[in-house]
């Protein structure tokens, strides 16, 4: 059983879906049954298929060996209603599949999902102010000016104007670089480097570039605090105090320092209960509607870890702050709780890291539109992040130093057309550092004296000597 490798792009989940699909109608095993008196070939029970179909989930790359019975039962449903598969009897439609020993079939032909059209976004090209263009409603024609008494002082000044002697004076308009520039520059670098990673020619399939918001980005990289958690502006979107009691004492149990109450048997089930219930009632999912396609295409590079774990980083940057806030916190807890040895079991019958990536993976990753795929990728996802959850919601300092030295140019290059005589006195050129410090001639190494000397040598005697 080889499931390929589906790759980031767009349509992710509908190459998975269509991937799985065609795998399983190729591979999975049918056999003669008999069900009340009657024989039935080519057919598999329910419970089989179960079993095939949960072993080929758990060790496909795109899904990974998180994957619960209870979610492949849940998908097998979504292939009966699709027409995947089918009863014996050839009913389909309905979405009561059981994990039993009821009889199904493969149908004669089972259409593949198309993919959706969605309209093409036109790419912003962001254009910066040219110095020499003036600001919309003015011209050099239209230029307001007082009546001017002529005299003869007057008149020799427009005289040598007109003559060449005097250059004639322009209105010159300098435009800076507004606020707005900066936020545009940095939403086009950072989707720049986020396109780059994953290797498309466009993020128009997979993001819709005219709903991400830089000041978003701006916030989520400054507005932090010393442990890297977003602060945020409006205390309104903050957490509950009773939600954030509840996560710091399940946090740091069994030292629940907040909570003054007394606690009780089954008193960690309680709260975990509590903060279950918070995250499963939120309108939209930590990660948001909009980014769904944009996730689920950075789960194609989990092979490559380190490139996955940078382009999470992005597409975390994208977020709104309260929704990267709550995230930062949620992954904190879930964290910790599994790492600690003296947390008692949150659940019976699941581990307590299978626990959270089951309770928190669809407040964290869903589709707007049902996504037959979506609980799978979701748990995946979750998976991952409890991994790396440290490094994924850092901020990139490689793509903020780029993005810094790229506004301090541009503000360089504002300066250098505005006042250019300062900029030169400020900053020179390679020929005037040479005018203002020529440079010395390089005085030669003096000889010494030692060298001019012939070598030691033996004395001798001589016959001059001995007479």
């Amino acid at each position: 059983m080889e499931h390929r490798i589906v790759g980031p792009g767009p349509y992710r989940a509908t190459r998975l879906w269509n991937e799985t699909v065609e795998l399983f109608r190729a591979k999975m095993p049918l056999r003669k049954h008999r069900c009340r008196f009657k024989s039935y070939e080519h057919c598999f029970t329910a419970a089989e298929a179960v079993d095939w179909l949960h072993e080929l989930l758990r060790c496909s790359q795109n899904f990974g060996p998180e994957v619960t019975r209870k979610q492949t039962v849940q998908l097998l449903k979504k292939f009966l209603k699709n027409h995947v598969i089918e009863d014996i009897k050839g009913k389909w439609g309905q979405e009561d599949f059981e994990d039993n020993r009821h009889l199904y079939r493969f149908p004669p032909s089972s259409p593949l999902k198309p993919y959706p059209k969605k309209p093409p976004y036109q790419k912003d090209v962001i254009k910066f102010p040219e110095w020499n263009d003036p600001a919309p409603g003015t011209s050099q024609e239209n230029i307001p000016v007082r009546p001017v008494v002529m005299n003869s002082e007057m008149w020799y000044k427009r005289h040598s104007i007109a003559i060449g002697e005097v250059p004639a004076c322009r209105l010159v308009h300098r435009r800076q670089l507004t606020e707005a520039n900066v936020e545009e520059i940095w939403k086009s670098m950072t989707l720049s480097y986020l396109q780059k990673i994953l290797g498309l020619d466009s993020l128009e399939e997979v993001l819709d570039i005219k709903l991400v918001n830089s000041k978003f980005i701006i916030h989520n990289v400054y507005s932090v605090s010393k442990q890297g958690v977003v602060i945020l502006d409006d205390k309104s979107k903050e957490l509950p105090h009773w939600v954030l009691s509840a996560m710091k004492c399940l946090a740091n149990w069994p030292n629940c320092s907040d909570l003054k109450q007394p606690m009780y048997l089954g008193f960690e089930k309680d709260v975990f209960k509590t903060i279950a219930d918070y995250y499963g009632h939120l309108k939209e999912p930590l990660l948001t509607f909009h980014l769904f396609d944009a996730f689920v295409s950075v789960l194609g590079l989990l092979q490559k870890e380190k490139v996955a774990v940078e382009a999470f980083q992005i597409c975390c940057l994208l977020l709104p702050p309260e929704n990267r806030r709550k995230l930062q916190l949620l992954m904190r807890m879930m964290a910790r709780i599994c790492l600690n040895k003296e947390m008692p079991p949150l659940c019976d019958g699941f581990g307590t890291r299978t626990l959270m990536v089951q309770t928190f993976s669809r407040c964290i990753l869903c589709s707007k539109d049902e996504v037959d795929l979506d609980e799978l990728l979701a748990a995946r996802l979750v998976t991952f992040l409890m991994d790396n959850y440290q490094e994924i919601l850092k901020v990139p300092l490689d793509l903020q130093t780029s993005i810094e030295e790229r506004v301090a140019h541009l503000r360089r290059v504002q300066f250098q057309k505005s006042y250019p005589e300062v900029y030169q006195e400020r900053f020179p050129t390679p020929e005037s550092e040479a005018l203002l410090f020529p440079e010395k001639p390089k005085p030669k190494p003096q000889l010494l004296m030692w060298a001019l000397k012939k070598p030691f040598q033996p004395f001798q005697r001589t016959r001059s000597f001995r007479m």
